[in-house]
């Protein structure tokens, strides 16, 4: 295992929500498992009146995420990780002098013998995020000299290209490049990272993961859930910035990207950006007309219960245009993918919440089974990236009896089998990476600002183009009914159920 320096974590807004419905039960797990360093504090730093004892209180003894941890946990692992534990009020607010931090600060690192070495993380709004760094700066606590530092930020990164350029700008003025890792969870998922294992480390895969094998890729993000009670800031979003833009992009540059030159993270980093950078960007009407469709869930009854539309939602405006509901078309423009379709959707109040990517091979080129019904139905491998997380091989055999009548079957894995194995949470694994400067998981600025260029005109098509509708579909059903049309021929979407193997067509009709 990779050792962990000696170093303190700094969580700004750490009185917020994602500090104790993510973070602390992450550092948590990772404390009870051993691998935090011997040597380490958890400073929380924010505008609410806190002292050390009340922080302890808040996010963890008497947090309501953590109620069924504490009940399992040896009291003894937990009491020594409450000692690791300390807030600092900051005063009321962000844009102040930090030098009274720096003194709580300096003086917990002589305590705890951790080096100088920090990672602040920023768990505040993004426009927050330059004030804070700004600060940093100005009481030297971004200095190297006395060990090293770090800097983790949350998405949003940026509305839009111009935006992400500014904050892009706005922390590298105080941080170098280096320094900076963009935390985007999907990507602390196991399952995710097995993309790269699938292609790469297996021979029956990778010499097939290119245009002359592969007919067509689809990526599916579905949630059960609308947009509860985040609907004043998802009507300033929509889904293609909520999810597309960052968590499934993300996803399409494993899927799409060339083999690197080794495991280490720029290698594969590098590789993840010349994929995003040879997305064919979508510019004139027509062809954004034809390869985008986007929608909102409209009042229905599923599972005998009453649902809201999404414009009778709390916070939205009732003549909204924000879509819940994206599906886009799109080619990569190289060797590789020549001529082989993406199709990505995401939306809400789906039948079932679920995220895989479904790669369609192509039928061989002379069909001796054609009449046997299977010729139409093309092999498939399917990354479940959540729930029932696995991998999924569709492919025809021979139905026992006379004759070659050929069926479906499932070859299937499944990462709960592995059960002598932990699975660290996405939040346990991508901290533990900071902590140990391993940036592979973490979205470097050329990557956010290539997933922007991408996205950008699509957004702009949506607000401004002639011919643009906004189509609603029910909650509880796979989108609107002409969501197939955006795939080629006589193909339609996987609508998979709860359950890897499930076949298409899954719904809840009572």
């Amino acid at each position: 295992m990779i050792k962990v320096d000696n170093q303190a974590l700094v969580i700004f807004g750490a009185s917020g929500d994602l500090t104790a419905r993510k973070l602390i039960p992450a550092l948590l797990h990772l404390h009870a498992a051993g691998h935090l360093p011997n040597h380490f504090f958890i400073l929380g730093v924010g505008r609410s009146a806190l002292n050390d004892s009340d922080f302890r209180k808040q996010v963890l003894w008497e947090s309501p995420y953590l109620k069924p941890n504490l009940r399992d946990m040896d009291g003894k692992v937990v009491e020594e990780f409450a000692q690791l534990l300390f807030y600092q009020d900051l005063g009321g607010a962000y844009d102040v002098s930090y030098l009274k931090l720096k003194e709580r600060l300096y003086a917990l690192h002589g305590e705890r013998e951790t080096a100088g070495n920090t990672m602040y993380y920023f768990s505040t709004p993004p426009t927050l995020y330059e004030t804070m760094a700004r600060q940093l700066n100005e009481a030297a606590l971004n200095s190297q000299e006395n060990g090293w530092k770090r800097l983790i930020v949350e998405k949003p990164f940026g509305y839009s290209l111009e935006t992400a350029k500014a904050l892009n700008a706005g922390l590298q003025r105080y941080f170098s490049e280096e320094q900076i890792y963009r935390i985007d969870h999907y990507l602390g998922k196991e399952t995710v990272q097995n993309v790269l294992v699938t292609r790469f480390a297996n021979s029956i895969f990778e010499p097939l993961w290119n245009r002359n094998y592969i007919h067509h890729i689809e990526i599916t993000n579905a949630e059960q859930v609308g947009v509860e009670k985040r609907g004043g800031y998802y009507d300033t979003s929509g889904a293609l910035r909520d999810m597309f833009q960052n968590h499934l992009l993300q996803i399409v540059s494993l899927v799409a990207m060339e083999p690197p030159i080794s495991d280490a993270p720029e290698d594969i980093r590098n590789e993840k950006v010349k994929a995003l950078r040879s997305l064919r960007i979508m510019n004139d009407d027509e062809t954004l007309h034809a390869h985008t469709i986007r929608a909102q869930y409209i009042p229905s009854v599923a599972q005998g219960t009453n649902i809201k539309g999404y414009r009778e939602e709390e916070g939205v405006d009732p003549q909204s245009t924000t879509e819940t509901y994206a599906a886009i078309k799109f080619f990569v423009d190289n060797w590789r993918w020549e001529g082989v379709p993406f199709y990505v959707r995401t939306a809400k109040r789906m039948p079932t919440k679920v995220t895989e990517v479904v790669i369609h091979f192509k039928t061989p080129h002379h069909q001796i089974f054609k009449d046997t019904g299977l010729g139409d139905r093309d092999n498939k491998l399917v990354i479940r990236i959540q729930p029932d997380e696995g991998i999924l091989i569709k492919f025809g055999v021979k139905v026992p009896g006379q004759g070659f009548k050929v069926e479906r079957a499932n070859l299937d894995f499944y990462y709960k089998s592995l059960a002598q194995h932990h699975i660290m949470d996405a939040y346990e694994r991508l901290l533990l990476d900071a902590m140990q400067g391993d940036a592979t998981l973490y979205a470097r600025a050329d990557e956010v600002e290539a997933a922007w260029a991408f996205v950008d005109p699509i957004l702009d098509y949506w607000a401004t183009g002639k011919d643009v509708r906004m189509y609603g579909y029910a909650a509880g059903v796979w989108g609107p009914e002409n969501a197939d049309n955006l795939i080629e021929g006589n193909g339609q979407w996987r609508n998979p159920g709860p359950n890897l193997t499930d076949d298409p067509g899954y719904c809840v009709i009572c």
